[in-house]
This record gives structure tokens, C-alpha cells and sequence, in this order.
């Protein structure tokens, strides 16, 4: 066997393995390690994909599709990112739901949740919100 061959191998567990174990910070170090997306994946959630040059994490378990591109379905994917106030992304359900202490950038100011399970934003339920 040759090297190119046991490297085509050992790929796909080298890429679960590294999906799994890595934390955000060694993940974005470490890129070209992950998987690329293609349509007709089961990805389980908390799975990290490369799509487009950028890091996704899955937030819903599902089968990819035409479609459903990490870029545009916010449902299902965010940018794996460690930026600390994060753009507000408006959550479509409990699936992505913000949690008490998550951090956020919402129109230029920052805020923390105050709330499990909240699916508003800053503007639209600011109880929930509390402003930096």
C-alpha cells in the first residue's frame, strides 16, 4: 500500500476523530482538517464542516441539501468563531434558542442574555437583554 493510499484511508477517521475532540480555538487552527460540505450528509448535531473557506458547527441534526448550504441556513449552522460578542442571529427556534449569559452584538451594542431558551432580540423583548 502506498503512502497516498493509506492516507486516503485514514481521512475519514482522522476527520471524525478531529470533528469531535478539537475545542473552537484548536478547530480554527486547524481548518483543513475537517470535512468539506456536500449535499446528502447525515450530520449530527455539534458536527463541524468547511464550507466556503469558513468553519460551521451544525445546531440541528439533519441530511444536507440543495439549499441548505451552511452559509444561509442559520437553523442549522453557525460560524464556529471566538469572537465574544457575536453578531445577534435571529433564532428559528429552540433549536438555536439564546441562553442565559450568551453574548451578543445587537446594532452596534453588546448584550447578555437573561433568559433560557430566548428566540427575541434585544429590540424586540428587552427584558431578556441586558446591555453592556
Amino acid at each position: 500500500m502506498t503512502l497516498v493510499e493509506l492516507a486516503r484511508q485514514l481521512r475519514p477517521i482522522i476527520e471524525q476523530a478531529v470533528s469531535a475532540a478539537l475545542d473552537d480555538a484548536t478547530a480554527l487552527q486547524s481548518v483543513p482538517l475537517f470535512p468539506t460540505w456536500v449535499i446528502g450528509l447525515e450530520v449530527a448535531k455539534d458536527a463541524r464542516y468547511l464550507y466556503g473557506g469558513t468553519l460551521y458547527r451544525c445546531v440541528q441534526a439533519h441530511t444536507t441539501q440543495d439549499g441548505w448550504e451552511p452559509d444561509k441556513t442559520s437553523a442549522l449552522w453557525v460560524v464556529v468563531s471566538l469572537e465574544e460578542w457575536p453578531d445577534f442571529v435571529q433564532p428559528t427556534g429552540a433549536h438555536d434558542a439564546y441562553n442565559t449569559g450568551d453574548k451578543v452584538t445587537f446594532n452596534g451594542a453588546h448584550y447578555i442574555c437573561t433568559m433560557d431558551g430566548c428566540t427575541w432580540s434585544p429590540e424586540a423583548y428587552p427584558a431578556a437583554w441586558q446591555k453592556q
